[in-house]
């Protein structure tokens, strides 16, 4: 399949802080945007779902860059430091050379499509999960795709399943977490929200493989 970009125009990011590639320090710092939602029933960057589907709504390169961020925030969890020079030639690009480079327009391009986002002036926070495509962004698909869409997500849990009520528990189980309840304690509060006992423990549980630092300091 050939990679090309999308149809549509580079979208230009909004009027905000500088895209990487504007910025005169030759590094940036790189940390994962978390989001409890999405982080729990989002997709890897590296998955099918987003090289059919997410791809030719952002392009080749952004989707790359997707990629390559989130192969190396999952080495180093806490955020890295990146050379925006080796960053570039580690896609196949050209060394930056300001916003419309396609380093740099793959970067504007993360940030207008909402999967990542500035936390100052040289710190950027990257999805390590995207969402599935919204309507509007379905719209831009060829017709093949979008019946391939439909078929993707008919194939999803329905509601009432059990493997719905076990997403429905997972999620539930990291909001806990994240507003600070001791995992000790969590399932006991997921009872009381009317999660059934025999998913409890498996949500908790998967809760702490995916916040190992809260899980290490209970």
């Amino acid at each position: 399949m050939a990679l090309v970009e999308s149809g549509d125009r580079p979208v230009e990011p909004p009027a905000g802080p500088p895209t990487a590639d504007s910025c005169p320090a030759p590094t940036l710092r790189v940390i994962p945007w978390r989001d409890q939602l999405v982080d729990a029933l989002g997709v890897d960057p590296r998955s099918l779902y987003v090289e059919q589907f997410w791809l030719p709504v952002i392009g080749p390169t952004c989707t790359w860059l997707l990629r390559h961020l989130a192969a190396r925030l999952e080495r180093e969890e806490a955020g890295l430091r990146i050379d925006l020079d080796d960053a570039a030639r580690a896609l196949g690009l050209a060394v930056r050379q300001g916003r419309h480079s396609p380093f740099g327009r793959a970067m504007s391009r993360c940030i207008v499509f909402d999967l990542a986002r500035w936390q100052g002036p040289q710190t950027l926070a990257v999805r390590r999960k995207l969402p599935p495509l919204s309507r509007r962004y379905l719209l831009r698909l060829p017709s093949r795709l979008q019946d391939a869409h439909e078929r993707w997500t008919a194939a999803q849990p329905r509601p009432g399943s059990l493997e719905h009520h076990r997403l429905r528990a997972r999620r539930l189980a990291l909001a806990v977490v994240a507003l600070g309840e001791p995992f000790d304690s969590a399932e006991t509060q997921l009872v009381r929200w009317g999660v059934h006992p025999s998913l409890t423990h498996d949500a908790v549980a998967w809760a702490r493989t995916q916040w190992p630092e809260l899980a290490a300091n209970p």
